[in-house]
């Protein structure tokens, strides 16, 4: 009596070589190319102000949006790498990136916008964010 093999195509060397990278991305991405996936915040409090970390690497300054609306926080950055690799006049790699993130999130107070500030250094943007004066309540009169 014969004894019964199962055929498998992709255990043959030739074909297993094929298909080897396919789900490998196409590009490997050094630290400083790495893609604008996520925008990593920290929140601290006084009793004064809110200070905001948020990581954005490789973001131009002038990329980056922030708005402030009482107590919500918006922050959108908008990044764009081009990179040509060239071998004499033939282009033997052409590589782009595009990327966008935005973050929105409140905060316990509303914010004195008026006096309200940013910078951006390392990639970091720093946001010190003083809260505003809480209003006197006005006592009404009963007549």
């Amino acid at each position: 009596m014969s004894a019964l093999t199962r055929f498998d195509p992709f255990s043959m060397e030739p074909m297993s070589e094929m298909f080897q990278g396919l789900f490998r991305p196409l590009r490997s991405l050094s630290p400083d190319e790495a893609p604008l996936g996520h925008c990593k915040i920290d929140v601290s409090e006084t009793d004064a102000a809110y200070q905001v970390k948020a990581e954005l690497p490789g973001v131009d300054k002038n990329d980056i949006d922030v708005k402030v609306d009482r107590n919500t926080v918006s922050i959108r950055a908008r990044t764009e790498r081009n990179k040509e690799e060239k071998n004499g006049e033939r282009v033997i790699r052409r590589e782009r990136y595009t990327g966008e993130v935005s973050r929105s999130f409140s905060l316990g107070s509303e914010i004195d916008d008026a006096s309200a500030s940013a910078q951006y250094q390392d990639g970091i943007l720093t946001l010190t964010l003083p809260k505003k004066a809480p209003a006197d309540q006005k006592r009404l009169s009963i007549d």
